[in-house]
């Protein structure tokens, strides 16, 4: 329920990119039709007629270009010649590039002089592919005669440039170009009309450059809303909304406007096309194909960008309404959270009744009205919903605050009701309390105000004896319930105040109640004064009741009868602060003990009937117990291969028989063909049964594989318990229950083994196989542990390495956990300043091992921890001090003549002991097996005792030291076996461990309700941080990565992952591989403290978190 900003809309870069690529093709076509000079730099010079396109053709459809007569040509500057050649070539050659040209000069009326100066400026101006110059030569005889001998002479000085064709008159120019190909001026029938081409050429131009301007408005649009960031102020984003719109509004008018000239231009060349000969109107065409592609590409440029711009204003809509959502959302949880703040304000440790009844008075207020604020949570949930159902792009978060409104509804209604509940208990409670106290204040009036005079008449003392009882008889219910019985039923409310109340209370009534007695024992000597003695009649004999028999029923459901709660602590547990959803397991007996029979059984008969009853309690359910395994394995695990049943399997539960039931076919094979036959034969010597546990004990090891598949087994059952299959099979087997309350009895009866056997012992004291049966009890518990113990084992990640070579795992449990790494002795004080860190340790048979417990929250995360492995001290190298001044439940752990030391606080004193029992036996027995490695006489052991050998590393040593008050060390020799020292050293009692470890079986995840705190000394001091670092020792990983480190180089850590694992980057030589998180923090060393400190600096830390997301 936090405050995270609104979930912007992603960017529709699809539409975006579609527009883009319109506005290109848009563009490359008008590259293509358009010319670099523009029709208005040339203008004046074309409307004087210089040069012109009549749109005739020559040969191999050269496009013919006429010069006509014109006085001024010579005085065209060469500059503007060339622009208006060049204007002209360019049309053509944008449509069909490599188009050859023929130049008409016109020159009937001119002289040779002009024709002259007219072919230089050709020669040197024409930009194009010139295939042929027609010359009309002047047609006076003098200037035509001027023109021949001129021509002649420099004809190969002009034929080396462009081909020349000197014409005497129009007839043979018919001769090279059709006479349909020539205006009329030229003899031909080509109908052309300057004014018109100029009209025509200027139209499509200007409606080119407008078709470009929209092209490059739209893609600035779009470009504009694609890149705009969004506020996160309603105000700011409706201002958006407005100006889009406006904007879209113009360039959608501006886009008809051009649309409309197009068409219209469009129309007008159509209406020319069907007026002209189509074989002689090429330029016509191919303009009408132009402006065709350039309105049917601004079209598709247009829907490109009304796709993109209505999903963007769309999103942008969306937005707007989940700023709007989550502003409301915020409101209704601020108020909620305040209602929830009023509602714990309330009191309900009232003194007195009025001050209960103002409370019930606030509560009501306060109820009304949380009724309206969640009214109104109800409608702002209704409209989530609403916008979810739109398709809103933030489906996920709205649905989400609709969840979170809905939680913490029903989280007020809740406390409000239990409020109401508590309030209501308390006003019952007080009530009871006055009306007690009334009911003493009148019988003190009743007591003071009979009249002694009255009582000395017989009559006088019955009536005030009755008044009296009647008066007893109306007492309220609430002194007869007792005080102790007020303080179990409404312990949850009992404060100091109200139990003294209470206690005032029955002393008041205790007081009156001794007074009444008096008064009655008065009263009845008076009234009984001169009584007849009333003879005393035997009672007629009846038939006494039949006592309930003891004996245990075979077909009796051994899921019935007595429940005993079972909570005992388990070493290495914290027991302190349980949490209030921690499971008890409920061992459910059908049998009765001695002490709850209706007769009492004495002697060593009685108890050997009790030992039979036992033992046929013990038989008759593993009958049962095997009966069951067997209808489950033919049931369900073999019908899975039944083919007729194939169909009501789902696919991905085919190959999962032995993940969904184990080993059970093992287990159902020892108990059916071994134990049980066992156990019968210990029928009528129940004592036997002990050597038949120890016997098997092995095979009870079994139990241990199949608890550990088990977490794997209930996700797959989890996930297909609702399948047909698994209806059908219990539906032929006509069982109550599901499948998974099958699975479950292995667990049930491995911890009914133990209370069996518990029972056993206790009718068994002073026979002669009872250390048998104490031996077996013992072994089932060890196997209880041992199988609990594996199962967290197992959820170990992060260890190199295989933890088998380990040794049994003999303790595990969360402690608070201190260290330091500087050698020689480390002063507590030092250690004390700093947050402990929580680890949970398994001791192993040969090593220590220190994880991190972590556990997954959600509605779907995984109920079973995990352990990240952090650290491992070998058995060999480690000493304890079993005493750290300032805490009774610390001790200390240190490694390597105290190079490493850690400071270790236990949950209980009792954790402590045992865990430090089993530290010492493993210590004592290194100690004995070092002792004949080193001592194989006599002599030798001798001379050891009284100085041990330089020779053995400290990594060999183990020692055991203890500070006490005055922080005195001792350690005693290592292979000293002295009586003495065997007598001083202290007795350290064991803990007990049973049934607690069977809640650990059925639900092992809840069985360590430990709280965990932040480690904060891993947090700020020596946490593993993403950053650069120098490696300070040479680490190589082979295998497929073959990962090397240098000392010295710079590495780069990436991310930590989930087994435990840092994604490791060298920068010095350009390598990347995956590295423990142990072996990590050996490889930083030092950099890893300079790098700690500095983001322990506050300002550091201060950075960090400002950068943090």
């Amino acid at each position: 329920m936090g405050s995270a900003s609104p979930q912007e809309p992603e960017k529709d870069m699809e539409g975006y990119y579609n527009l883009l690529q319109a506005g290109s093709e848009l563009e490359n076509t008008l590259h293509q039709v358009t010319v670099p000079v523009s029709m208005q730099e040339v203008a004046g010079y074309i409307e004087k007629q210089v040069a012109y396109l009549s749109g005739g053709r020559g040969e191999d459809s050269s496009v013919i270009i006429t010069l006509p007569e014109c006085s001024a040509f010579s005085d065209i500057p060469e500059e503007a010649l060339a622009k208006v050649l060049s204007y002209l070539t360019l049309i053509p050659r944008t449509r069909q590039p490599g188009v050859k040209f023929i130049i008409i000069l016109d020159r009937r009326l001119d002289t040779w002089a002009s024709i002259k100066t007219a072919l230089a400026r050709l020669a040197a101006s024409f930009p194009g592919n010139l295939h042929l110059v027609l010359v009309l030569r002047p047609t006076s005889f003098f200037q035509r005669t001027v023109t021949d001998l001129g021509f002649r002479f420099s004809q190969e000085d002009f034929m080396l440039k462009m081909p020349v064709v000197m014409l005497s008159s129009v007839t043979d120019l018919l001769r090279y170009i059709d006479e349909n190909q020539l205006t009329s001026e030229f003899g031909g029938t080509l109908d052309y009309c300057h004014s018109d081409w100029i009209v025509l050429r200027t139209a499509i131009e200007s409606f080119a450059v407008m078709v470009k301007d929209i092209a490059q408005m739209l893609q600035a649009f779009g470009t504009e809303l694609a890149e705009t960031q969004l506020s996160e102020e309603c105000s700011a984003i409706e201002f958006l909304l407005l100006s889009h719109t406006e904007k879209y509004r113009r360039l959608k008018d501006a886009i008809r406007s051009v649309m409309r000239e197009g068409r219209q231009l469009l129309s007008n060349l159509e209406a020319s096309r069907k007026e002209v000969d189509s074989d002689t109107c090429w330029d016509m065409t191919q303009d009408w194909d132009t402006m065709q592609r350039l309105l049917a590409q601004l079209t598709d440029m247009e829907m490109a960008f009304d796709g993109f711009f209505d999903k963007h204003h769309l999103k942008l809509q969306q937005y707007l309404q989940l700023l709007r959502y989550e502003h409301s959302f915020h409101e209704m949880e601020f108020s909620l959270e305040k209602l929830r703040a009023q509602e714990r304000k309330i009191s309900i440790t009232g003194e007195f009744l009025s001050q209960t009844d103002q409370s019930v008075r606030e509560l009501d207020s306060l109820q009304k009205h949380a009724q309206e604020e969640m009214s109104r949570a109800q409608v702002l949930i209704l409209h989530g919903h609403q916008l979810a159902a739109g398709h809103h792009y933030a489906m996920a978060l709205i649905i989400q605050r609709c969840n979170e409104l809905r939680h913490q509804c029903d989280t007020l209604t809740s406390a409000l009701n239990t409020k109401r509940n508590t309030l209501t208990q308390a006003q019952t409670l007080l009530c009871g309390l006055e009306e007690a106290q009334r009911w003493c204040d009148d019988a003190a009036y009743l007591l003071a105000n009979q009249q002694v005079d009255k009582f000395q008449s017989k009559e006088g003392a019955q009536r005030a004896l009755r008044d009296v009882e009647k008066f007893q008889e109306a007492a309220p219910p609430l002194l007869g319930a007792g005080e102790d019985v007020l303080f179990l039923e409404y312990e949850s409310l009992l404060t100091p105040c109200l139990q003294a109340h209470i206690e005032k209370t029955f002393q008041k009534h205790s007081s009156v109640q001794a007074l009444i007695h008096s008064r009655q024992n008065c009263l009845r000597k008076l009234a009984h004064k001169h009584v007849r003695p009333i003879q005393l009649v035997a009672p007629r004999p009846e038939n006494p009741p039949r006592a309930k028999s003891p004996l245990f029923s075979p077909k009796h459901d051994f899921n019935s009868g007595l429940k005993f709660t079972f909570d005992l602590p388990l070493p290495g547990k914290r027991t302190s602060r349980k949490s209030p959803s921690s499971r008890k397991i409920e061992v459910i007996h059908d049998y009765q003990t001695a002490s709850s029979l209706p007769y009492s059984i004495d002697g060593e008969d009685g108890a050997d009937l009790l030992k039979r009853h036992v033992m046929k309690e013990l038989i008759e359910t593993e009958r049962i117990y095997v009966e069951e395994l067997l209808a489950v394995l033919l049931g369900y695990r073999a019908e899975m291969d039944n083919p007729s049943l194939s169909p009501l399997l789902p696919t991905n539960l085919r190959n999962k028989r032995d993940v969904l039931f184990g080993n059970l076919p093992d287990i159902y094979s020892f108990h059916s063909s071994v134990f049980l036959q066992d156990l019968e034969s210990c029928l009528e010597s129940p004592e036997a049964v002990g050597a038949c546990f120890l016997e098997r004990k092995d095979h009870f090891h079994l139990y241990e594989c199949y608890c550990q598949n088990k977490p794997r087994s209930d996700s797959l059952w989890r996930q297909f318990s609702d399948c047909l299959f698994f209806q059908e099979c219990q539906k032929k087997l006509e069982h109550k229950l599901a499948l998974d309350s099958y699975l479950l009895k292995p667990v049930q009866r491995l911890t009914k083994y133990q209370l069996l056997l518990k029972e056993l012992v206790k009718y068994s004291s002073g026979c002669e196989k009872v250390s048998e049966l104490q031996g077996a009890l013992e072994a089932m518990l060890d196997l209880l542990k041992s199988v609990n113990d594996s199962m967290h084992q197992i959820a170990i990640t992060g260890y190199e390495g295989d933890l088998r070579n380990l040794g049994r795992v003999l303790m595990q449990g969360s402690f608070s956990v201190w260290n330091s790494h500087k050698k020689g002795p480390t002063h507590v004080k030092e250690l004390a300043r700093f947050k402990p860190m929580q680890r949970h340790l398994f001791l192993h048979e040969h090593a220590l091992l220190f994880c991190k417990r972590r556990e997954e929250h959600g509605e779907n995360a995984d109920k079973t921890p995990s352990y990240s492995f952090k650290h491992c001290l070998k058995m060999s190298a480690v000493g304890i001090t079993e005493n750290v001044k300032g805490d009774v439940k610390k001790f200390e752990i240190w490694y390597s003549g105290r190079e490493e030391v850690y400071v270790i606080q236990a949950p209980t004193v009792e954790v402590k002991i045992a865990w430090l029992n089993e530290i010492r036996k493993i210590l004592t027995s290194q100690q004995k097996h070092l002792r004949e490695e080193l001592c194989p006489s006599a002599a030798v052991s001798e001379q050891m005792q009284m100085s041990p050998p330089l020779s053995v590393s400290k990594q060999q040593r183990a020692s055991v030291s203890s500070e006490g008050t005055e922080s005195s060390h001792s350690s005693p020799d290592p292979f000293s076996c002295s009586t003495q020292h065997q007598r001083n050293r202290r007795n350290w009692p064991g803990t007990s461990y049973s049934v607690d470890i069977c809640e650990g079986l059925e639900d092992w995840s809840g069985a360590n309700s430990l709280s965990n705190p932040s480690d904060t000394e891993e947090e700020d001091a020596g946490r593993l941080v993403a950053g650069r670092y120098r490696a300070f020792i040479e680490w190589h990983k082979n295998g497929t990565e073959n990962f090397l480190i240098k000392c010295g180089d710079v590495i780069q850590l990436q991310h930590e992952e989930n087994d435990g694992h840092w994604l490791v980057k060298n920068l010095s030589r350009r390598q990347e591989g995956r590295i423990p998180t142990a072996n990590l923090q050996g490889i930083l060393g030092e950099s890893l403290k300079n790098h700690s400190n500095r983001l322990g600096d506050p300002g550091n830390r201060k950075a960090r978190k400002l950068s943090s997301p």
